[in-house]
């Protein structure tokens, strides 16, 4: 497939086109997720961690506010795979038939790394974090008595987060590939990028040295994994680039 010289309004309509196909996929996922919302809320309130805390609508619209609040997120969740895809479809144009097919290949990894980075949070750091705070709360003689908005905002703001956040090696990879940044810049800025990350995990977990050590590692590992992987795509990038230039040489000489 030959690239195509594309105008700005062109660009601004192909933009459109792709916005408007995912308003829509998201409007069919929210009804989908209105369906999810009631089984995940009940699977949630079943996990040891949240048996322990006796949650409360402090609201007359907390029910409700919760209800929606999982069916957008089911909906985000369900839709983001189209999200990944019409956002390669408005770049491909500008790629060449080889890069399109690599970066395509992006959509189920970068998929699979949110799913990942949610349930890392889940599983692992959430309840540690909850586990802290009550016992804290028990030193301090405190009456642990929450609220259910108080108790899942706390939830989507310590996993929605790692979902987005192990995205970076996907990001690495193909900005790597369209020459944007190189596993040498990577690895110059590695001091800005750690004290970066640091100040991301201190936004997401509390005052606590271990929970604090519980985001940190794994997200300065995710830099170093992204360095790595950023060095290979490089690698395939100028192996192509030789190529192709090899293959143009032959046919100008031809």
């Amino acid at each position: 497939m030959e690239q195509r010289e594309m105008s700005l309004f062109d660009h601004i309509g192909e933009l459109r086109k792709r916005v408007i196909i995912i308003l829509i996929f998201f409007f069919v996922a929210m009804i989908g997720g209105m369906f999810l919302a009631k089984p995940l809320i009940m699977y949630l309130q079943s996990a040891p961690e949240a048996q322990e805390l006796p949650m409360n609508a402090f609201k007359l619209t907390d029910p409700i506010r919760i209800y929606m609040t999982f069916a957008f997120a089911s909906a985000v969740l369900l839709v983001f795979p189209v999200i990944l895809y019409q956002l390669w479809a408005f770049i491909s144009p500008g790629l060449h038939e080889k890069e399109r097919r690599v970066t395509l290949s992006y959509i189920p990894i970068s998929f699979f790394l949110f799913l990942l980075g949610i349930s890392f949070s889940y599983f692992i750091l959430f309840p540690f974090i909850i586990q802290f705070m009550g016992r804290l709360a028990e030193q301090l003689n405190i009456t642990e008595q929450y609220g259910i908005n108080e108790y899942f905002s706390f939830l989507f703001q310590i996993t929605l987060p790692f979902g987005f956040l192990f995205q970076l090696p996907v990001v690495v990879m193909f900005l790597t590939r369209l020459g944007i940044v190189t596993p040498k810049f990577l690895s110059q800025v590695r001091r800005y990028a750690y004290f970066v990350l640091l100040v991301i995990a201190g936004f997401i977990t509390p005052p606590e040295l271990i929970s604090h050590l519980l985001v940190t590692v794994p997200l300065l590992l995710l830099y170093e994994f992204s360095i790595w992987i950023s060095y290979i795509a490089y690698r395939k990038a100028k192996k192509a680039e030789e190529a192709l230039e090899k293959q143009e040489n032959d046919s100008s000489v031809q």
